[in-house]
């Protein structure tokens, strides 16, 4: 019995391993390297890569380089491809107790939790609450020096300046949100100085039943999406039960 072969899962396959592989390297994926994985003749893989360059998933930079995920790529990836990464029990109790020490102010808890944000993410850590107009937590910053996309020291300054102005960054934050999170991705963030390089992940928290606010982690287009996710809706349902308090 012939073995069918579904192309359009096998497409999916090869984009999400690409995505991955992209995320995990920094560097554009060659067709050699992912022949190898998928155990395909490079030919065949070759014609799979065009098929999703053709659909505007993937670019190369340069013509003899490999491919790198475009916005769409990534955003395909997020919405259809991403493993559910979930934390796991180190992780989640390093959560738990980081929220046992005693505060005495909700200012500390939710700066407590910008630093536990960005010490799990490796990322830059946002937290806003809707009832202080034009504020905002942010830590991590210096996480951004690790990531190539940001040794462009213009591209760095700019992400600064994004985060220390706060309004644009705020307007993303206070969106309305009818699910557990949000990505932006590149050009979906509405700032034209950091779409080139940036992506957000925001999550909702709540304080109480009249008082919200939000997580996020601003971090590079070449973003661990699964891990992050995983990482802000634990800590949002933690925070969450931690506000009952206040």
């Amino acid at each position: 019995m012939v073995k069918t072969v579904d192309h359009t899962e096998r497409k999916n396959r090869v984009l999400a391993a690409a995505v991955s592989a992209y995320i995990n390297a920094g560097v554009p994926v060659s067709s050699h390297e992912m022949a190898e994985y998928f155990e395909l003749c490079p030919a065949s893989l070759r014609n799979i890569l065009s098929e999703l360059e053709d659909d505007g998933y993937l670019f190369q930079p340069h013509t003899s380089s490999g491919r790198v995920p475009t916005d769409k790529g990534y955003r395909y990836y997020v919405d259809f491809l991403m493993s559910e990464h979930g934390l796991n029990q180190e992780q989640k109790t390093l959560i738990i107790n980081g929220y046992r020490a005693p505060v005495s102010s909700l200012e500390d808890v939710l700066e407590k939790t910008t630093v536990m944000i960005a010490e799990l993410t490796h990322y830059t850590a946002i937290v806003s609450f809707s009832e202080w107009d034009n504020w905002i937590f942010y830590k991590g910053l210096s996480n951004i020096f690790d990531h190539p996309e940001f040794r462009d020291l213009e591209k760095l300054a700019v992400l600064v300046k994004f985060l220390e102005e706060k309004k644009q960054i705020l307007e993303l934050l206070n969106q309305q949100l009818s699910q557990p999170f949000k990505v932006y991705i590149g050009t979906e963030i509405a700032c034209n100085d950091i779409k080139d390089v940036c992506s957000l992940v925001v999550s909702p928290y709540r304080s109480g039943k009249k008082h919200d606010g939000r997580i996020a982690v601003l971090g590079p287009r070449r973003m661990s999406y699964d891990s992050t996710v995983s990482t802000l809706e634990f800590i949002s349902g933690t925070l969450n039960s931690v506000l009952e308090e206040f």
